[in-house]
């Protein structure tokens, strides 16, 4: 995809985690790169002298172990072997560490259906690596594949956009595709009847950004398509995604500190949530 060497597949069983699984082989199989397969079962906080449990390790691990057996029968069937790790812990803390310490260049997650405040709200496990790891993070939905027929990147003009952009033009590049970028202005009603003139300036800025994109891309050869959109940035992004129907979206994504780490309403969690498509999240 863009010459990544390892990849972190994070698996719960889930039919999410079996799809991103059967994403990442199908991506290692055309880079030829590994995957590591992560299980993380709970630490036990309890006192061990009380609960009649003679191997608690066992007890606490064999739940993991057995998910790390499923997913190694499940990438041979896709033809790609993996290694496999167990941890113990917080998912989201231990998908993070063990991604830094193997040096994997991808994270690839899962991504269920979702409740309307599910999907407006990317709490959990998934928000929570993306706030904290500094890999790339490809999410995939339960029912979705990944292809580079078309590809979408969201534009803002800030330096975490631009890395994605480049990303993103060196995907087209390499893979042929059609590239289209998005710049919204972010409005409301109320912008919309009192300030007219800023959302025209505003309006001004998004296509000086897709200027921007339109001459990396003209530097790489790469055809892109631009649009200018008004509202809600993570519904303007996923209607364009639908109406051109693209097939992954490209995203920076901004770092956190403290509690914005764990508070993820972002346009980038947001746009995660209602994509009908993979999202990669550049960092």
């Amino acid at each position: 995809m863009a010459n990544y060497r390892k990849i972190l597949v994070a698996y719960d069983g889930s039919a999410s985690a079996k799809n991103a699984l059967a994403v990442a082989a199908d991506i290692a199989k055309k880079d030829k790169c590994w995957i590591k397969v992560l299980a993380v079962v709970p630490d036990y906080q309890g006192d061990l002298d009380l609960i009649g449990v003679s191997n608690i390790k066992e007890t606490i691990e064999g739940p993991g172990q057995k998910l790390l057996t499923e997913a190694k029968q499940l990438a041979e069937g896709h033809g790609v072997h993996v290694y496999t790790n167990l941890e113990q812990g917080e998912p989201y803390e231990r998908i993070v560490q063990v991604a830094a310490e193997e040096k994997c260049d991808l994270i690839v997650m899962g991504r269920s259906g979702l409740s309307h405040l599910e999907r407006t709200l990317m709490g959990g496990v998934t928000a929570r690596v993306i706030g904290h790891t500094d890999k790339n993070v490809l999410i995939v939905p339960e029912d979705a594949g990944l292809d580079f027929r078309r590809v979408l990147v969201a534009a803002d003009g800030s330096e975490n956009s631009a890395a994605a952009v480049r990303h993103a033009v060196a995907v087209a590049r390499d893979h042929g595709s059609g590239l289209a970028a998005v710049s919204v202005v972010h409005t409301d009603e109320e912008m919309i009847a009192l300030a007219p003139e800023h959302i025209q300036h505003l309006s001004d800025q998004a296509r000086n950004n897709l200027q921007d994109v339109v001459e990396i891309c003209d530097a790489e050869g790469v055809a892109v398509e631009t649009f200018v959109r008004e509202g809600e940035p993570h519904e303007e992004i996923t209607k364009v995604a639908k109406e051109i129907g693209a097939s992954v979206i490209v995203m920076g994504t901004h770092g956190r500190k403290g509690l914005g780490r764990l508070l993820m309403g972002s346009v980038t969690e947001r746009t995660i949530g209602y994509a009908p498509c993979p999202v990669l999240i550049i960092h």
